[in-house]
């Protein structure tokens, strides 16, 4: 009888009474410490970090092509840019012209340009000696900002007075994209038409493909141009074709080297050319402060 009322107190307390309760264990152990998460993208060159407003890589900012420059200058960032141009002939002297131009980014994706011209040589007269040949005034818009668009394109108009000739207008179509962390892509159309005298109208596509070797340092690439030369009054025409290889060195993040030697062919065009460009920009986003230029940035960072 008693172990029957033992048995059945023991479930009555069970059933109302809730779980036993267990002594509390004196030592706690600590909770696992998870390895943190690292998250990183493919690796991207200096270069092509953002830069401005326009969330456009820094390559865009530092002309890398001879034949032309691509997109448009960061919102109050300038460069100022020195040309010297030097074209040998089969069956006349060498020609020699030196260029000066200034470059301004303005507010909502547009630029200006302020160009100046000297030469040895002039296209009407057979006289040689050195004289100011032109100054220009130029506009450039870009639709989109940098990616927004296929090829990211950017339109563009100018006025060139020229010395002892008829002045000039042009306009421009400008793409660039790049092809890879590494490879970048640029061209230019051009047409450009005197406004009196012969007349003479140019028509240009010139392109060129870049490769970065060293990171913000080093660049190497292909240039080309195909130009269509036309004298109304008399109806002469010439096509020129020149192409060769392109090398941009940039010692500091302000300063840029450009040198392309080219070989053309065509009448009248010039056998060989050698282009030279020293370019310095300053302003807002000129000195990107990278001072660790052989680290590669993650993807994830960049503005999409």
């Amino acid at each position: 009888m008693t172990s029957k009322l033992l048995a059945l107190s023991t479930l009555l307390v069970l059933a109302f009474g809730g779980p036993i309760p267990l002594p509390a264990q004196s030592n706690r152990e600590a909770p696992a410490q998870l390895e943190a998460l690292r998250i990183a993208g493919a690796p991207v060159p200096g270069e092509n970090k953002i830069i401005g407003n326009y969330g456009q890589p820094e390559w865009t900012a530092r002309r890398r092509f001879t034949l032309g420059s691509v997109y448009v200058q960061p919102e109050e960032q300038f460069e100022a840019e020195f040309g010297w141009q030097r074209a040998s002939f089969a069956t006349q002297p060498d020609q020699h012209e030196f260029n000066q131009e200034l470059e301004i980014g303005l507010p909502h994706r547009w630029q200006l340009n302020v160009e100046s011209a000297h030469r040895d040589f002039r296209e009407d007269r057979p006289a040689r000696r050195w004289h100011h040949d032109s100054a220009g005034l130029g506009l450039r818009y870009a639709p989109a900002d940098w990616g927004k668009l296929p090829l990211n394109p950017t339109l563009g108009v100018s006025w060139k007075g020229n010395s002892g000739a008829a002045d000039a207008v042009s306009g421009q179509l400008i793409l660039a994209t790049e092809l890879s962390p590494r490879w970048h892509w640029g061209a230019t159309l051009l047409h450009e038409r005197q406004t009196g005298g012969p007349r003479r109208r140019e028509s240009t596509v010139a392109s060129g493909v870049s490769f970065s070797v060293i990171n913000e340092t080093l660049s190497v690439g292909l240039e080309g141009r195909i130009s269509r030369l036309t004298e109304q009054l008399d109806l002469h025409t010439q096509n020129h074709r020149s192409i060769g290889p392109s090398v941009q060195w940039r010692p500091v993040d302000q300063l840029h080297f450009d040198f392309a030697p080219l070989w053309g062919s065509g009448r009248g065009a010039a056998r060989r050319e050698v282009l030279v460009f020293v370019g310095f920009e300053f302003g807002d986003g000129a000195d990107d402060g990278d001072e660790g230029r052989k680290k590669l940035e993650p993807a994830s960072t960049r503005k999409q």
